[in-house]
């Protein structure tokens, strides 16, 4: 019987295929499993699966529970049903902090970039310590980004504090390039000076940037298309 997405139900656990390992310690996993066995042997916090099957189910979030329901020998489980798209399994994977949110350099604004930059830099593990968060920001923001490649090394000659190595690594976990990007750029146009850009409509600056293979300009206003094209 194919069950209503969104439903919460009541699983054996032994009808739940894991999804991808969770790379948690051992001291968590059965810590909480203790706490779980003490709390009625119950998982609060139920596990999302999405049906494969009659009575066959996949973990596609909250691996952690699952792990800890194994361990806790828990019978049954809370879950609730989730479709199979995989827009439902990157929502569910980043509601969890299971997975980080990715920010595409090609058409990442000024404040997306910062967002991302501020985030990185001011974790408890901080490969980017020495990295000036303004500096860095508008250095990025006016390079030329749909043109790099997707190995994100043009960053490490921005002179922004981000070189390679582990700070490039740490830059990655969050920033990338979309492979689209790359492969619809065009061959490089005449450059337009400021004055030239400034006296066009947002139309004809939307025009332009639809000739270099940009995306993601639609709701740009005025001024954020002129520094985008510069």
């Amino acid at each position: 019987m194919k069950q209503e997405i969104g439903a919460l139900i009541y699983l054996y656990l032994e009808e739940i295929e894991p999804g991808e390992p969770v790379k948690i310690h051992e001291f968590l996993i059965k810590e909480t499993a203790k706490a779980v066995s003490r709390a009625g042997d119950r998982n609060w916090l139920p596990i999302i699966v999405k049906q494969m099957g009659q009575d066959r189910y996949q973990v596609i979030s909250n691996m952690f529970a699952y792990a800890v329901a194994e361990e806790a020998g828990l019978e049954k489980v809370w879950c609730i049903i989730a479709d199979d798209s995989e827009a439902t399994q990157t929502a569910c994977e980043l509601l969890s902090q299971e997975r980080l949110p990715k920010i595409d350099l090609a058409t990442a604004t000024v404040d997306d970039i910062h967002r991302g930059l501020d985030y990185l830099i001011h974790r408890a593990v901080n490969p980017l310590k020495g990295v000036k968060l303004p500096v860095a920001t508008s250095r990025i923001f006016e390079a030329p980004r749909p043109t790099w490649k997707p190995s994100l090394r043009d960053v490490t000659q921005l002179k922004c504090g981000i070189t390679k190595g582990a700070k490039l690594n740490a830059f990655k976990e969050v920033f990338y390039l979309s492979a689209q990007a790359s492969s619809t750029m065009q061959e490089p146009q005449e450059e337009m000076q400021p004055t030239d850009l400034n006296s066009l409509t947002v139309s004809q600056l939307k025009k332009i940037a639809k000739e270099r293979g940009l995306s993601g300009y639609s709701k740009l206003k005025k001024g954020e298309l002129i520094d985008w094209l510069r």
